[in-house]
């Protein structure tokens, strides 16, 4: 059966129409998917309309005929079997509770989180703010996630991610479905270890891009990636992750991609802020989110309360809201106490 047609019924809701959401919408359009593209502002969802492309966030990409735009939930949800959740961290927990209250959303529907990020109040990951709000079975939500650009993924260059969840079955379902011959899709039961990895790496790309606007070179980064990958993996397996996954694409794939590209908004903001900018100055002129900023106050509290020393998390967090000068926090990592490479 061709792939496009055996998607033909298939109707699903994606909830959130900013780079990433659009993107996907485009995916699995482009698998002859029906998509309910729901945008909170009216007036994006308009322009969206109007133009048939995404302007404001991946100029230039067509939006197909079967991805039919709207801003009002009951709407998106109309006949959906699978609810893709791309929205920024911060209001996850909001917009779920909305599409909980929608005459469309049912207890056999699989709820999929593309975002990435930690809940600052509650240090919840995505999957269980969902949870929270939806009420469903654990197995009926998943994380779509990994190293993944949608400047990169709208034009089809090939790329690589992880559905992850605690039910192989329902993983090897939402594989077929986003797998295409630019995209491949990995399943992978650690959902715990997938989300915090996607999340915690957001902190050290801030950190990279910190050391990008300082001058610093190909040395520096490469001992911020390692040691930033060995105190995500002391975090995440103490709150249950598997130490394999950190090194898998959730882990040293997005870490890489989100610490090197020119498409990271995280470390961007790091490399604005080691060239002197505030932090205030340079998140009111973004038009995305920057996830990392949240991550990193979430971050240092998940440390705390699991009793993990998280180095270079805690001195980003410093920089970030105690105005530490970046070159002192690079030095006070230099000369902490001498250590094993394989201290835990």
């Amino acid at each position: 059966m061709n792939k496009k047609n055996k998607y033909g019924s298939e109707r699903v809701a994606v909830i959130g129409a900013g780079s990433w959401g659009t993107t996907l919408a485009l995916l699995l359009a482009g698998k002859g998917c029906e998509i309910n593209l729901w945008e909170f502002f009216p007036d994006q969802a308009r322009a969206l309309i109007r133009d048939r492309e995404n302007r404001k966030f991946l100029p230039g990409v067509k939006i197909p005929d079967n991805v039919h735009i709207t801003s009002d939930l009951e709407i998106a949800l109309a006949g959906a079997s699978r609810i893709l959740f791309v929205t920024p961290s911060h209001t996850m927990r909001q917009v779920a509770g909305q599409v909980a209250s929608t005459s469309g959303f049912h207890k056999k529907m699989i709820a999929i989180n593309a975002s990435k990020g930690l809940e600052e109040k509650t240090l919840c990951r995505m999957s269980e703010v969902l949870s929270q709000e939806l009420k469903l079975p654990s197995r009926r939500i998943v994380g779509l996630l990994g190293p993944s650009h949608a400047e990169e993924v709208s034009r089809k260059m090939p790329t690589s991610i992880v559905v992850a969840g605690p039910d192989i079955t329902i993983l090897e379902d939402i594989q077929d479905l986003f797998m295409t011959d630019y995209f491949r899709v990995y399943t992978n039961k650690d959902l715990i270890g997938v989300e915090l990895g996607v999340s915690l790496k957001n902190t050290i790309a801030i950190a990279a891009g910190i050391c990008d606007g300082l001058g610093f070179g190909d040395n520096t980064k490469a001992a911020l990636l390692t040691r930033g990958l060995a105190e995500t993996k002391r975090l995440a397996c103490k709150l249950g992750a598997r130490d394999g996954t950190l090194s898998g694409l959730a882990g040293v794939g997005d870490m890489i991609v989100t610490c090197m590209s020119r498409h990271s908004r995280n470390r961007y903001v790091g490399e604005e802020i080691g060239k002197g900018r505030s932090l205030n100055d340079i998140l009111e002129e973004m038009v995305m989110v920057a996830e990392g900023v949240k991550t990193t106050r979430a971050a240092v509290m998940l440390s705390k309360r699991a009793h993990v020393e998280l180095p270079i998390t805690e001195q980003v967090h410093k920089v970030l809201f105690r105005r530490k000068d970046p070159r002192r926090a690079i030095r006070d990592l230099m000369i902490r106490k001498a250590r094993n490479e394989m201290y835990r």
